[in-house]
């Protein structure tokens, strides 16, 4: 079968084919009125008969519809980056496709005997079989051609993209940078917060503690490889992020976090989870016992998946500009390509992300 999403469509091939005939017919009538000679004379009344322009159609037809499968299947056979018994496979199909044409013509219409000595079987076989090894090597050679064209501009797409993300992190990486004596300075605040409020209470003083663990992972900058922290960290700040809502709320929130499988040794980009989970406790009713928050993380065979859903609060919404998924989108792309799925489903009364990490 052909792929789905051909690069070659119908109409501009038939089009390309037709034109083509069209200027070498034009080019021999030509020649033909050029030369004056007896033969020519004939040849060019016999162009004019409906015995050649039948053949003609014929031609145009076959060639449009040979070349429109023939380089499709090459297309696809490069994109796929098949071995080489693919191609010999589809070029043999190919050329007995073309002898099998000209034999069936040649039989139905045979050449007229105005045109002169009717020429020897084997010679026409020979002409059949050269006919079809040129159709054939022109193809892979057009196929080979635009692909290779296609991947220069993919290449240049793709290297415009990578620039960027990279100008973009540069970015953030500075406005963080700038932003790092406020936060410090608040970090080391909360501490000696924490430790006068020992005394007085202990729920203040844990509130102060969460926070601050809060503020150590923000500002942390022992990340791993490919600027990655481990999942042990990111899941330890999701559960920060949750006690410390649930002080403010006096332990009222319904949430419910479950993580399953082994966490040790996986690496993620920093921030992604918690991105999602904040974006729940922003827009979601999370005292409804009916409907508690659900955040689930599951580690099997090196694949992450992460989900969470919650009811939407009634009343005014928050104003949500939406660059948090954006961002999201953004770092999963520069980090993992194609090896993620991203899934949000905004419904009318709940709003559910959901996280596939393929290859962490």
């Amino acid at each position: 079968m052909l792929p789905a999403k051909k690069r070659y469509t119908f109409l501009p091939v038939f089009w390309i084919v037709l034109a083509i005939n069209l200027f070498f017919t034009l080019f021999t009538v030509f020649v033909l009125v050029i030369l004056q000679s007896p033969e020519g004379k004939t040849a060019l009344k016999e162009l004019t008969t409906l015995h050649s322009n039948v053949k003609m159609v014929l031609s145009i037809i076959f060639q449009s519809l040979f070349y429109y499968f023939s380089l499709n299947y090459f297309n696809k056979l490069m994109i796929e980056k098949k071995s080489a018994l693919p191609y010999l496979l589809i070029s043999a199909v190919m050329l007995i496709a073309v002898f099998c044409y000209y034999s069936l013509v040649s039989y139905l219409l045979p050449q007229r005997i105005s045109m002169g000595t009717k020429p020897h079987k084997a010679v026409l076989i020979f002409s059949f079989a050269l006919s079809a090894v040129f159709y054939t090597a022109l193809s892979l050679l057009l196929a080979y051609l635009n692909n290779l064209r296609d991947e220069k501009k993919q290449r240049k797409v793709l290297e415009a993209q990578k620039m960027q993300l990279e100008v973009d992190k540069s970015q953030a990486n500075f406005k963080f940078l700038k932003s790092q004596i406020n936060p410090h300075f608040l970090h080391n605040t909360l501490n000696f917060l924490y430790a006068k409020s020992l005394p007085y209470s202990a729920e203040l003083s844990e509130g102060i503690l969460t926070l601050s663990d809060i503020m150590r992972y923000a500002l942390s900058e022992a990340t791993g490889s490919d600027d990655k922290a481990p999942l042990k960290d990111e899941i330890e700040h999701v559960r920060n992020v949750i006690k410390i809502n649930q002080l403010r709320f006096s332990n009222n929130l319904q949430v419910n976090f479950e993580v399953t499988g082994v966490v040790n040794g996986i690496e993620i980009i920093p921030f992604l989870l918690i991105t999602m989970v904040e974006n729940a406790f922003k827009h979601g009713d999370l005292q409804r016992t009916d409907h508690p928050i659900a955040i689930k993380l599951t580690i099997e065979h090196n694949r992450l998946r992460f989900y969470c859903h919650n009811k939407k609060k009634t009343g005014p919404k928050e104003i949500s500009t939406g660059l948090g998924l954006d961002n999201i989108r953004n770092r999963l792309d520069f980090a993992y390509g194609k090896n993620y799925k991203l899934h949000i489903k905004d419904e009318a009364d709940f709003y559910t992300t959901e996280l596939t990490i393929n290859a962490l």
